[in-house]
């Protein structure tokens, strides 16, 4: 690998080397989430309904930080789903003809550039009342989960991802994103790759300081 990776990548995706956005050339956008699969679609509970005890801001921001470990006290299902909805939730969805093309957006309760929200959340369930152990993915414009067919050694592989971290497989949900950075280039280009790290650092910490609301512990690993 090149020593000066990182650089060279910085430096050639400034403005001046970046050819015209595939938006730009009238390509009509991708798809805002990833098909569905075969599995039926599994209800979670409206947000809304979950009571979070009253704090500040300023007391939720100060009491945030890493817990690497977990009670064996389950996730409920209305946290669960208030954490998903924090990460992810949709508010609303923009789909109309303009005289630029066709538009397909959504407006969460992160912010994403350009609105595009790259990110697909699976969710590897351990301990979560009225949910068999598994891997699942959050379907964020319907606020449902669906079950995916993984192998039974899906949660070592999983800590094998994270260079071993095993206490991960202590904590009864870990969230892992994954990118669909052509939703992003899309729009701007290469230049695109650079929004998904801080699409990411938004989703990451909504996650963290909606943990510390509901007295979750939380901990984010970047490997």
């Amino acid at each position: 690998m090149k020593n000066n990776i990182g650089n060279d990548f910085m430096r050639l995706t400034q403005y001046k080397f970046l050819d015209e956005s595939d938006q730009a050339k009238g390509v009509p956008q991708p798809p805002i989430e990833i098909p569905e699969n075969e599995n039926p679609l599994l209800d979670l509970d409206n947000p809304n309904d979950i009571a979070i005890p009253e704090r500040n801001l300023t007391e939720i921001l100060t009491k945030r930080k890493s817990y690497r470990e977990y009670s064996d006290e389950p996730l409920s299902r209305k946290e669960l789903s208030f954490l998903l909805w924090s990460t992810q939730g949709v508010k609303k969805r923009i789909i109309q003809e303009t005289a630029a093309g066709f538009i397909d957006l959504t407006l969460r309760t992160v912010p994403s550039a350009g609105a595009r929200h790259p990110l697909e959340t699976f969710i590897l369930l351990n301990n979560v009342e009225g949910f068999e152990p598994g891997l699942y993915r959050y379907i964020a414009t319907k606020h449902k989960l669906q079950a995916l067919e993984v192998t039974e050694d899906i949660q070592d592989e999983i800590v094998k991802a994270c260079l071993g971290q095993e206490f991960l497989k202590t904590a009864a949900a870990t969230f892992l994103w994954v990118a669909d950075s052509y939703r992003t280039r899309w729009r701007y280009g290469e230049r695109g790759i650079r929004y998904l790290f801080l699409d990411a650092g938004h989703v990451c910490q909504n996650l963290y300081l909606s943990a510390t609301a509901i007295d979750a512990g939380a901990c984010a690993v970047g490997a």
